[in-house]
């Protein structure tokens, strides 16, 4: 007759316990009202106690003052690994509760494991270095969650750039939800962050979500987070979603207007209520976050054909802000080319680029439907093809095909010496502001001027408009 799991269970234990006996450097045991019933010669020689002396019956606490014997008797729950001060002396012990047929606590059983906490220096040094390692990702993470751009870095000297800065700082100040409109990468992700980065919540994390870049079936984990073991194959630990990782700070929604209809319902609920619901999970978590909603779709015309729940577009609709097309702003491309050709220099420690006269009349004359990412990647496809310092129309015509080149008086225009020396001043004051991260006085000290007379050449290079 095979043997009972109960049997199998005690076989099992029993020669554990033996060893754990013949091994630790003392032992105890006391009943449910923490009074020793028995306590192993070893133990008596660690505290000084001679062999001969019965402490049977006495309490714990009497014998050895600092024990949590009691502790472990009522709530029976084991205190795997301790140190315990006696005396000058500190031990490494383990406290385990022992349990009747039932499952009643019936008692306790405590082992010195070392008399000597140094035996475990390994372990606390190995430990240190996890947890330094850990609060080091944390830390990064955090960093990675910090606006990583501000209203300086939303360049353009236009006037629709100007009332876009204006109305984005506007909304900084307010915590409403903001609607950013616009082509693709006419810049929605950099405002707003800029937003964030000059709003009270400064300071909190800054979450961003590509909506379009998620498959439906993961959207709802990804905004509301996942329960410990809500489903098979499910991190038994749980996983925090963006709401709350955003707590207290931004959650920034990219192109929104590909939200299915489903989602759509559940983030109406979460942001009118200021709670989620983890999937798998009935705990409501409240939370509170500003949301910064983004799209190059037509919301409106979304809603006309029930693609876009109404109720969600009024109420992300709050504070809307149009980017307007690189294409009705091409008197900034100036300024972008220039920034761009300095973050390449920078980046690749390669000489300085300049665009001549032809090379920007070829820019102005493009489409752009990719808008400024366009813009950004053209440019450092000539940078990077071309050894030349000046930069022409020639250079851009393999990169753009079909794009209008310059009349042959464009071509032969050359520079004044004025515009030679606005151009070279615009470029070292841009390249400072990227160096100095945007800061205007440290700028002015790496240009050895004081930070009025940076204004006042900014100001006149047209570098200042809406900044």
């Amino acid at each position: 007759m095979s043997a009972t799991p109960k049997v199998v269970r005690h076989q099992a234990v029993q020669p554990m316990f033996d060893h754990l006996a013949s091994t630790c450097e003392g032992l105890i045991a006391v009943d449910r009202d923490s009074r020793i019933t028995w306590m192993d010669d070893k133990y008596k020689a660690l505290l000084g106690i001679g062999i001969e002396t019965d402490v049977t019956g006495r309490v714990v606490e009497e014998v050895i003052p600092n024990s949590l014997m009691r502790q472990v008797v009522t709530t029976g729950k084991p205190i795997l690994l301790d140190l315990m001060e006696f005396g000058s002396r500190t031990f490494v012990v383990v406290r385990l509760p022992m349990l009747g047929e039932k499952g009643e606590i019936k008692g306790a059983i405590g082992m010195v494991l070392f008399d000597r906490a140094e035996y475990l220096k390994p372990l606390f040094f190995k430990y240190s270095k996890l947890q330094e390692e850990l609060n080091r990702t944390r830390r990064e993470l955090a960093g990675e969650r910090q606006a990583k751009y501000t209203f300086s870095q939303f360049l353009g000297i236009s006037e629709q750039v100007r009332q876009v800065k204006t109305m984005a700082r506007r909304a900084a100040q307010l915590d409403s939800t903001v609607l950013l409109m616009g082509e693709t990468g006419t810049g929605k992700e950099l405002l707003a962050h800029a937003i964030h980065a000059a709003s009270a919540r400064s300071h909190k994390p800054m979450v961003s979500i590509n909506v379009a870049a998620i498959p439906e079936s993961l959207l709802e984990a990804e905004f509301f987070g996942v329960a410990p073991g809500a489903y098979t194959g499910a991190d038994p630990r749980g996983r925090d979603g963006k709401f709350i990782l955003a707590n207290g700070g931004t959650l920034f929604l990219d192109e929104i207007g590909d939200m299915p209809l489903a989602m759509q319902t559940k983030l109406l609920r979460a942001l009118q209520e200021k709670e989620i619901e983890p999937l798998g999970s009935n705990r409501v978590v409240r939370v509170d976050v500003r949301i910064i909603a983004a799209t190059s779709r037509d919301l409106a015309a979304l809603v006309r054909s029930n693609q876009f729940r109404a109720d969600l577009f009024y109420r992300i609709n709050v504070v809307p802000i149009v980017l307007p097309p690189l294409r009705e702003r091409t008197e900034d491309i100036d300024v972008l080319a220039e920034n761009f050709l300095d973050v390449f220099r920078l980046k690749t420690g390669e000489g300085h680029r300049e665009l001549d006269p032809s090379a920007l009349f070829m820019l102005k004359a493009h489409d752009w439907p990719g808008n400024v990412r366009e813009l950004y990647n053209v440019l450092e496809r000539a940078y990077t093809l071309n050894e030349s310092s000046v930069l022409t129309a020639q250079h851009f015509m393999p990169i753009l095909p079909g794009c209008t080149p310059p009349p042959p008086s464009q071509k032969a225009a050359t520079l004044k010496l004025s515009h030679a020396v606005s151009q070279a001043e615009r470029t070292a004051i841009s390249a400072a502001l990227i160096q100095a991260g945007g800061n205007k006085s440290q700028a002015a000290r790496l240009l050895e001027i004081s930070r009025a007379s940076l204004y006042e050449r900014m100001t006149a290079l047209g570098m200042l408009s809406g900044d």
